[in-house]
């Protein structure tokens, strides 16, 4: 077996690293706090020298997204990589990715906000994300990782995904991940596909140009026809519901015999872990179910559980209160479920989850 590439990075790093062996053609970004490690490590690892990839520092968030249009028309492996206010620029191109459904990979570092908020995490870009946070109704892909390795994984699984439906696929991550530390195994070196091998792929709908006879392909979002628009609606409505069917990702910790159930993502389920733990040993049967897609949700495990008798759920989150609202859509009254989180760029600990658990569930 050969020897296992582990190597000691940041979340930010990593995304670098991933991106390169998985056979990226193209990043594109704008340095801005917390992921600008993800630029500089790409300019360090200089990969136009090995594999070809591009990597480019466009002028601000709003010409680096275009530039990821303008790659993925062409069936490129494209991605760019911001945090919240720079997302925040891109989401009217997010919404053409959508609707001319061109596969690419976006990476959210989320600071606290709203506005030009701290450089501290959060996790207030949920919404954002996961509803489609430009105009129209229109969905990407959403990854949740709670580690560098799942940084590492989620930049194949997302783009993986992202071509296998069509659409853009999002990494939403925080700066707790972006910055910390840990082992991660690489993955080994993937080439780059070649034009004979993105043509065949992607010949259907990608502009890879008019030769031996083809048609040429024109991507545009404009249509109007009313009746025409509806149709192209339709579709991809009938898309999201595939990828609800197929491509949700959950993990669950002790919660086949839970009376109460925590639900965390990305950062704020590392720490939820430790709660379960505390709890349990406090006698309390206390589980986790963490969303790795958080779109797709996965509703029917939640929905599962609260049909099996979990007695309350609490979504601990660092925001005001956003997927709580998907977790109650899921559950559909058949438990409480309450919210527990912290705002502005502010942590909180395992014992702060469990103190909000006992007050708002346990000993109500």
């Amino acid at each position: 077996m050969a020897e296992k590439d582990v190597k000691l990075m940041k979340g930010n790093e990593v995304i670098a690293h991933a991106a390169i062996r998985y056979g990226c053609d193209g990043y594109f970004g704008y340095p801005i706090t917390p992921q600008s490690e993800v630029l500089e490590t790409l300019m360090e690892l200089k990969p136009w020298e090995t594999t070809g990839m591009v990597v480019l520092q466009a002028e601000s968030e709003t010409s680096s997204i275009n530039m990821v249009y303008g790659g993925a028309a062409t069936g490129k492996r494209v991605m760019t990589s911001s945090s919240s206010p720079g997302v925040s620029l891109m989401t009217e191109t997010l919404s053409y990715l959508a609707a001319a459904e061109l596969p690419c990979l976006i990476v959210n570092c989320q600071r606290g906000g709203p506005g030009l908020g701290t450089i501290q995490p959060a996790q207030g870009d949920y919404f954002q994300a996961v509803k489609g946070g430009g105009h129209g109704d229109y969905r990407l892909i959403v990854l949740a990782p709670n580690s560098v390795q799942e940084m590492h994984d989620h930049v194949a699984e997302g783009f993986d995904l992202a071509f296998k439906y069509r659409t853009p696929a999002m990494i939403l991550a925080d700066g707790v991940i972006g910055q910390m530390m840990e082992k991660v195994v690489l993955a080994p070196q993937r080439p780059r596909k070649t034009t004979a091998e993105i043509a065949a792929e992607c010949g259907e709908w990608a502009t890879t140009g008019k030769y031996e006879g083809r048609t040429r392909n024109i991507i545009t979002t404009l249509e109007l026809q009313p009746e025409r628009m509806q149709e192209i609606n339709l579709r991809l409505q009938a898309k999201y519901r595939q990828i609800e069917q197929q491509a949700v990702r959950y993990e669950t910790t002790e919660c086949d015999d839970a009376d109460y159930v925590i639900v965390a993502f990305g950062s704020s389920a590392r720490i939820c872990s430790a709660t379960v733990e505390i709890a349990r040993a406090e006698g309390l049967k206390v589980g986790l179910l963490r969303p790795i897609t958080l779109y797709p949700f996965p509703t029917v495990p939640l929905a599962e559980l609260a049909m099996r008798g979990v007695k309350g759920f609490l979504v601990a989150e660092l925001n005001a209160g956003q997927m709580v609202e998907d977790v109650r859509l899921a559950v559909n009254g058949k438990a409480p479920v309450e919210h527990y989180g912290r705002q502005g760029g502010m942590l909180f600990s395992p014992d702060d989850v469990l103190v909000a658990l006992k007050e708002k569930l346990i000993n109500r």
